[in-house]
């Protein structure tokens, strides 16, 4: 087990582009950390140089200790899961997983019993004898891991070694990855562009985007506190609405003005969001989650409301998904892609509202939501950044 420390890191290519840029980060020793982003955002050229798959062209990158920047892959100690599982087609079970003892010399004795114990801890005991062409995907899939887990590594690295997978042994598999290593305690990094991935399984989030660090933190705080508009966007599914207002001043508040609609901040939350109070005048970014609106009932009074008419039903069993149009024609809503990139192909996009599955709403139905302020995520429209401090 070992500290990884990312000190500065950059790396560019010959033609200049850069796909890391000063990175600054410190994985803990036995810790599961999740880099995750959308493609190209440089997650698996920084994984690939923990491995030293990838030169490293700025900074230091110190490893249990050492600097690790010109040590060759064979000397880091490091254990690495891909994609493709990278399994012989033309040995066993039992012989995939010792391969790797087994070319450094290890005891045949020795390496028996290392591979039994592993192959019990990852329910293979039974099929130790078998080809990889005899085994489901995911028997496969942990199949790979024990031939890195018997190694007993410094680190374990994987690379979306579940996008292979249907969605049901994905989510089987997520459970399995997650267990093992809490049971070894060896430090992990792990790729993936799946936020269910990377809020499910990590005791740590790293963010990425266009290769620059943008938040890291625990599932739970960026889900809560997200830094900027991109991980906001990017982290909840499904993902959060965005409107354009002008933040002006009350009495005893704040008002964020949204077409025809006002969403009012009072004491309470100005004192939470000082920042708040400093930005009256200021152009801002609403950002609501689909799951905080509450219907509001015919008759009923309530604040930071919106109206507008149902478009189209999603029935997602337990839960509702409708597409609301409030008028948005004057471009307050907004649709932020996956890159984080304003999407101004999308004419008319729309509040996406989590409902109750036993709700009974359809298409043409006008309906009202309600939101409270402490709900209500505030982004300066320049820097994207959280207005909070």
């Amino acid at each position: 087990m070992a500290d990884i420390i990312f000190d500065g890191i950059g790396k560019r290519y010959p033609d200049g582009f850069a796909a890391i840029a000063n990175l600054d980060l410190h994985i803990r020793d036995g810790e599961f950390l999740v880099l995750v982003g959308p493609s190209g955002c440089g997650k698996s050229t920084a994984l690939r140089m923990i491995a030293g798959l990838e030169d490293i062209t700025d900074g230091r990158l110190i490893i249990d200790g050492v600097i690790a920047n010109n040590l060759a892959p064979r000397d880091r100690d490091i254990a690495m899961v891909f994609q493709s599982y990278a399994l012989y087609p033309h040995l066993n079970v039992e012989e995939n997983i010792g391969f790797g003892l087994r070319v450094r010399g290890a005891e045949k004795k020795a390496l028996a019993e290392k591979v039994r114990q592993t192959a019990e801890l990852l329910e293979l005991s039974e099929h130790l004898k078998r080809k990889p062409g005899q085994l489901s995907g995911g028997q496969r899939q942990r199949v790979a891991m024990g031939r890195a887990l018997v190694r007993d590594p410094k680190a374990f690295l994987m690379d979306e070694p579940l996008s292979n997978l249907d969605a049901r042994l994905r989510g089987q598999m997520r459970t399995e990855i997650a267990r093992l290593q809490k049971l070894t305690g060896v430090t992990t990094v792990y790729v993936t562009h799946d936020q269910v991935e990377a809020m499910t399984m990590g005791d740590r989030v790293a963010v990425m985007r266009h290769g620059v660090l943008q938040q890291l933190d625990t599932p739970r705080a960026l889900y809560d506190t997200p830094a900027n508009l991109f991980v906001a966007g990017f982290i909840g599914a499904p993902s959060m609405n965005f409107m354009a207002a002008d933040l002006a001043a009350t009495d005893g508040g704040m008002d964020a003005r949204v077409g025809p609609f006002d969403f009012l901040f009072g004491a309470d939350d100005l004192a939470a969001r000082p920042g708040l109070g400093r930005s009256a005048g200021d152009r801002v970014i609403l950002g609501i989650r689909p799951e905080m609106f509450t219907p509001v009932e015919h008759g009923e009074t309530a604040v930071n409301t919106v109206t507008g008419e149902i478009i189209f039903v999603e029935d997602l069993g337990s839960t509702l998904l409708a597409h609301v149009d409030i008028g948005a024609a004057d471009g307050s809503l907004r649709e932020i892609g996956d890159d984080g990139e304003d999407d101004g192909a999308i004419s008319a996009p729309r509040l996406r509202v989590v409902l109750d599955g036993q709700m009974r709403v359809k298409a043409g139905e006008t309906i009202t939501l309600a939101v409270d302020a402490a709900h209500i995520h505030v982004f300066n429209a320049q820097t994207e950044a959280a207005i909070r401090g």
